[in-house]
């Protein structure tokens, strides 16, 4: 079993930016996938980004290349995701998710979740 715990969001003005973090705990060992989706009202949950941590290996959304950046910290067992340049249609739940095999953009292959952490962006 992993654990995931979110911090950071808040509310920010357009074109700020904000730090979110995931702390991991349990078999972390396990987990070769680690992703970062998001879900405003109304819509279906969508990848922001994610890392294939075997080699490090990032992928991002079109919707945040350029603004977004994830990283891990494996001393810390903290995932993070940086956003800059923040628009109000960033606006939404973040979620941190984990996943046992190689990465994919389908939320329902992830196993396991954090509760999310919100991120309000205003114009």
């Amino acid at each position: 079993q992993v654990q995931l715990v979110e911090s950071g969001g808040g509310s920010v003005q357009a074109g700020g930016s904000l730090r979110a973090s995931c702390a991991i705990s349990g078999d972390t060992n396990s987990v070769s996938c680690l992703a970062w989706f998001r879900q405003a009202p109304g819509k279906g949950r969508e990848t922001v980004a994610r890392v294939y941590t075997p080699d490090g290996a990032t992928y991002y959304s079109l919707s945040v290349e350029g603004r977004a950046t994830i990283s891990q910290d494996n001393a810390k067992n903290t995932l993070y995701l940086q956003m800059n340049s923040l628009k109000p249609e960033d606006t939404a739940m973040y979620y941190c998710a984990a996943r046992p095999i190689d990465c994919t953009w389908d939320p329902a292959k992830y196993p396991y979740w954090g509760q999310g952490t919100q991120v309000t962006v205003s114009s």
